[in-house]
């Protein structure tokens, strides 16, 4: 699996989990949210108050677990987080913030942590009420199903996601100051994706000695790297929320930016983001492919960042994509609408190591084989500008007929 990051800074911790932080326990049941058997409620607990940071959607019509999280975060704390599926508790008006701040008490109760240490989240269907009795049972029954290994943390897992077909996770070591650091995440989404947030859920866990204003920071750029490149579909939902929470048991030094080991732990970090990012991007409804558009040559970072996500929430793209159609005219005609700075002329585009256009004239090349390529579970696609020394990574997957079947029906 590629990554932006850098490798020899971290060790890949093979079947690492949520819970492999020292610290942490986390479980998942079934309430009865979901008209299913899946389960729908879920939480992590740190045996500490943990510094803690999140970010959010920046979608104006926010989910009332937002305003509950945000509430409970601003000390930098957190010792737990509840978070079901199947409903989204937005646009529920005041009933709806009652019924999330609700969930905190019985969680911190049940939990037995203080209440302004608790952060809610919720997916699934806007706009109808929780079944708080359901609710309520399924936080009672939490404690029983917390523990510290795979089992409880794949329940959690499966407790969190909604369309999706499988469970994102990651989980990284980083060696601080002689001492072994974990990092570890995991995510849903599906669909609903769009830079700047997207349908998502995902929380990060950390045993690093870090402050909360460190931690925040960290986050917001890790994000913008990653979360923050990949869309599905170009809708930004009213839920998404990213919280990260470390424990501090490892015992290291305090991780600042001056402290020597502060960008390997970065560098770790970002790749747990960057890994949950492109599981959701792959995982896009109805998806058959991940598509990674790679900008580099923009008069800026941002610049090549506004150019990649242009290429990659293209609907024409996409549909190219899901056809294994070598139509370069569609990804030059999203560079040239993405509003940035370019020379029309010297513009080059590969499919992977096919070259399709260079400097904005069309190449002769072998179309079997970029047919055959795109046919693969992994597309690259890469546009140098010639015009700076900017660059920038998206991901999205294809437009595929069962995206429009998937959400034709959601409620139903």
């Amino acid at each position: 699996m590629g990554t932006n990051v850098k490798q020899q800074a971290y060790t890949v911790v093979k079947n690492g989990t949520i819970v492999t932080p020292r610290g942490f326990a986390a479980g998942g049941l079934h309430c009865g949210l979901k008209k299913t058997s899946r389960n729908d409620i879920g939480a992590i607990r740190c045996e500490v108050p943990a510094a803690a940071a999140a970010v959010y959607t920046t979608n104006v019509f926010q989910a009332a677990p937002l305003k509950v999280t945000r509430e409970s975060l601003s000390n930098g704390r957190l010792q737990a987080v509840v978070v079901n599926s199947g409903n989204a508790n937005a646009c529920t008006g005041q009933q709806g913030e009652k019924d999330a701040y609700a969930m905190r008490s019985a969680a911190a109760r049940e939990l037995g942590v203080a209440e302004e240490d608790v952060a809610v989240a919720s997916t699934g269907v806007i706009g109808e009420l929780l079944k708080m009795d359901a609710v309520h049972s399924g936080i009672s029954a939490l404690p029983a199903s917390l523990g510290q290994d795979a089992n409880e943390a794949e329940q959690f897992s499966q407790a969190i996601l909604t369309t999706d077909l499988v469970k994102k996770e990651a989980c990284v070591s980083v060696v601080v100051n002689g001492k072994t650091v974990t990092i570890a995440g995991a995510a849903k989404g599906s669909g609903m994706i769009h830079p700047n947030m997207a349908t998502m859920l995902a929380f990060m866990t950390s045993d690093a000695v870090i402050g909360a204003e460190a931690l925040q920071r960290l986050l917001r750029q890790a994000t913008n790297h990653t979360f923050n490149m990949i869309t599905v579909d170009g809708d930004t939902s009213t839920n998404d929320m990213l919280v990260a929470m470390s424990s501090g048991l490892a015992g290291n030094e305090e991780l600042t930016v001056e402290h020597p080991d502060w960008e390997a732990f970065a560098a770790g970090f970002t790749y747990v983001c960057e890994v949950l990012a492109k599981a959701i991007a792959r995982d896009g409804e109805g998806a058959t492919k991940l598509v990674e558009v790679h900008v580099t040559g923009g008069v800026s970072d941002e610049s090549a960042q506004a150019i990649a996500k242009t290429v990659i929430g293209s609907s024409l793209v996409k549909s190219a994509m899901f056809g294994a159609d070598a139509n370069w005219g569609r990804i030059i005609a999203a560079v040239g609408r993405a509003g940035q700075p370019l020379n029309p002329d010297t513009v080059d585009i590969r499919l992977g190591d096919i070259s399709v256009l260079a400097q904005s004239r069309p190449v002769a090349f072998d179309e079997e084989a970029a047919l055959a390529y795109l046919q693969t579970d992994t597309v690259r696609i890469v546009v140098d500008l010639h015009h700076g020394e900017g660059t920038a990574t998206a991901w999205g997957c294809d437009l595929t007929y069962d995206y429009v079947r998937i959400n034709a029906a959601y409620r139903t």
